[in-house]
């Protein structure tokens, strides 16, 4: 089993966002035997459910976030999953920092499989408040994940 974290700062509206979109992509192409996860580089929010915000987007798209609740990173998570994907430079900065050296190669910036966005980052929503910037960004590498993942 393939296994797909997808990271944050907080774990309350990119990530598990991201999360949601990409189990819905994996079920509409009847892929079980993929796992998908979410989790926080900090510990600010944990325990926290998702954002309104995200919770808006996803309920509209008719994903349950009831089982969503912040998350940190732990050192165990580094091992258990295939791909580690932050959705901006500093989650990146601060996966590589915190990953073991034999799983550095596993963290990856969330926008880099799209092409004409390679480098470019997912605003965190909780700043811009821009959830709709975020589900459409994350929805552009929902495929290009999916093809390199699968």
């Amino acid at each position: 089993m393939t296994k797909v974290l997808m990271v944050c700062l907080g774990n309350i509206c990119r990530s598990p966002m991201a999360e949601g979109l990409m189990r819905d992509y994996l079920a509409k192409n009847q892929r079980s035997d993929i796992k998908v996860a979410s989790a926080a580089t900090s510990t600010w929010e944990h325990g926290n459910p998702v954002h309104p915000g995200t919770k808006k987007v996803l309920t509209r798209l008719g994903i349950d976030t009831s089982a969503m609740f912040s998350t940190p990173i732990t050192t165990q998570d580094f091992y258990e999953y295939d791909y580690i994907i932050g959705m901006d430079h500093q989650n990146v900065a601060d996966l590589s920092a915190r990953a073991p050296q034999d799983c550095k190669d596993k963290v990856y910036l969330y926008l880099d499989v799209v092409d004409g966005y390679q480098g470019k980052e997912v605003p965190d929503p909780w700043y811009t408040g821009n959830f709709e910037e975020t589900y459409r960004l994350l929805s552009l590498g929902l495929k290009p994940w999916y093809e390199k993942i699968k």
